[in-house]
């Protein structure tokens, strides 16, 4: 009897080894569609040696500076060299907000940005940076390489001669650094505001006084009064700036920005003309720098947030006033969606993963890994 129980378990577990499958009742769920490409290599690595350009908007001084760097190296060292992309910061070669105008051209032939500074060429483009109360980090790069938002990213930016891939997500940016306490919707009228974007349009309505304001600018401003309240970014790239040097509070949480994503964009004729390894290698080091610049941020932000704790009061809008921004917010994006057909093509497409991806969502809330004396005192949700 006991050699035939041992027989008849080696057998199921055979079984199970060669068949993994054997007791599943449905079909497996969800497949990589890349394994077949990897597994039809026909191509050779090239022995081509190509030198490119990559503008930008940012100086040298902020972390996204060093975003788009981290992509250039990981090309170099994925290519042993044959694609070397040498950045400059703005200014170098082209003023920063001429680098999308330069790689369109060709003058350049990648660059790297935050979608929304070219929100002038096409309002769509605002979608694929940051929208307010829009997606998170998780949901930028869930809806972007699983749901269709990376094929609808690269027919925007087609349209100007373009290839794009997701380059640098930063999550959830810091709310506004100010000198006057708001909490309410009420206390946000008639202050003088820096943010850029689809959130100065929402303030402005709202009955704010909104400017988008070069960064460069911002500290001087706050300092000398000319606004009164200001966001730029993350914690960890706000810290050098100093903002709380010269302000009382930092509004939260930051809803114009949940997730910080940045693109990478090249001149398609000049991508075209890449063999194809290069191509590869291009398309995995943008995935990396993807990765590794959430990681490397909010690593930062959260030293960078205590630090701002020790000289600026961290204010919470309550949760009324949240629910009325909400609904300003969609008024807001609907209105955009009858007047711009690439708005309402994107932004339908992330509100329906968004719906697809709540359920999910609330089944799983509760388990945000608090420290313990946080959690237990009942804080068990982000």
């Amino acid at each position: 009897m006991k050699k035939a129980l041992t027989l008849m378990i080696a057998c199921l577990i055979t079984l199970c080894l060669i068949v993994p499958n054997a007791f599943a009742k449905r079909e497996k769920f969800g497949e990589d569609p890349r394994h077949k490409d990897a597994q039809r290599v026909s191509f050779k690595p090239s022995d081509e040696k190509v030198r490119w350009k990559m503008v930008m908007p940012w100086s040298k001084g902020l972390l996204f500076y060093d975003i788009a760097v981290h992509f250039a190296d990981s090309v170099r060292l994925a290519s042993a060299g044959r694609l070397d992309i040498k950045p400059f910061s703005a200014g170098e070669l082209v003023p920063a907000m001429q680098s999308f105008d330069a790689v369109s051209k060709g003058s350049a032939q990648v660059g790297h940005d935050w979608p929304g500074y070219w929100k002038g060429k096409n309002e769509a483009f605002v979608a694929f940076a940051s929208v307010p109360f829009g997606l998170d980090a998780e949901g930028y790069n869930i809806w972007l390489y699983e749901k269709g938002g990376l094929e609808l990213m690269q027919e925007i930016y087609g349209k100007f001669n373009l290839f794009a891939l997701p380059g640098g997500q930063c999550g959830q940016e810091m709310g506004l650094f100010s000198n006057k306490k708001a909490t309410k919707m009420e206390d946000f009228k008639g202050m003088r505001l820096r943010t850029p974007g689809w959130y100065m349009d929402i303030m402005n309505n709202l009955g704010a006084s909104v400017s988008p304001l070069p960064g460069g600018e911002v500290y001087l401003a706050l300092e000398r009064g000319v606004i009164d309240a200001a966001e730029f970014s993350s914690p960890a790239i706000n810290y050098p700036m100093g903002f709380d040097e010269i302000t009382k509070y930092a509004i939260q949480p930051g809803v114009h920005q949940p997730g910080i994503q940045c693109a990478l964009f090249f001149n398609q004729d000049a991508y075209n003309k890449l063999p194809e390894d290069l191509k590869w290698i291009i398309d995995i080091c943008a995935k990396e720098t993807q990765l590794w610049s959430y990681n490397w941020i909010n690593s930062l932000n959260a030293k960078a947030i205590r630090l701002f704790k020790e000289k600026v009061e961290i204010v919470k809008m309550d949760k009324e006033t949240l629910i009325e921004f909400r609904k300003t917010t969609k008024a807001y994006i609907d209105d955009l969606k009858t007047k711009y057909p690439d708005v309402k093509k994107v932004m339908d497409s992330q509100e329906e993963f968004l719906e697809s991806y709540a359920d999910w969502r609330d089944a799983r809330s509760g388990a945000t890994p608090w420290p313990y004396e946080r959690y237990i005192s009942g804080q068990i949700t982000e």
